[in-house]
């Protein structure tokens, strides 16, 4: 199979690779949301050692730097309640985590979570961190230019490998929350 976007030498159906890919990421994917099942999500299995997005990016094709996405864990407080969020937004830009973020969590303090908290919560890999697969109680905010996207390339729960999501796939997750602004 070729993949949509990118130039990746092993490309398959998700629902093919559900044994790669953490507990929670393969559950979701095995359930499905919306009219999205697994086998229109793309599995590319990459080496992990060229996860970040740079050097991703240089090795698999310049062309992911737009279609790429991150998926960003915050911690948002208010009156000693922390709450858990996801941002999805393109690799180009950031997470307007004190303007967007913070407002839309109606929180009065929004920082990066902690590393143990993000991997420990969500079931997955630093640095692989997936919006499919979250726990049910976590805020998801997708930035508008992700889900304008045809294709979007994310992480798949692990740093080994990747998924490849229709952008309007990413809008349609349970809880999802369109956010205009996020990415700046």
């Amino acid at each position: 199979m070729r993949a949509p976007i990118g130039t990746f030498e092993d490309a398959s159906p998700a629902s093919e690779r559900l044994d790669l890919l953490p507990a929670p990421v393969a559950a979701a994917l095995a359930a499905g949301w919306g009219d999205i099942t697994a086998d229109r999500i793309i599995h590319v299995d990459t080496d992990p050692a060229v996860a970040d997005t740079a050097v991703f990016v240089e090795h698999h094709g310049a062309d992911l730097l737009d279609t790429s996405a991150n998926c960003v864990v915050l911690a948002g407080k208010r009156a000693g309640e922390v709450t858990l969020a996801a941002c999805v937004v393109l690799s180009r830009t950031r997470v307007d985590v004190n303007g967007a973020a913070r407002k839309q969590l109606g929180a009065r303090k929004v920082s990066f979570a902690a590393m143990d908290t993000a991997v420990g919560e969500s079931g997955m890999e630093y640095g692989g961190i997936t919006p499919i697969g979250l726990p049910a109680h976590w805020a998801l905010l997708v930035d508008p230019a992700v889900v304008d996207e045809e294709w979007v390339l994310i992480g798949s729960g692990s740093r080994r490998g990747k998924l490849i999501v229709p952008g309007k796939a990413l809008a349609a997750l349970p809880g999802a929350v369109v956010v205009e602004g996020l990415g700046v």
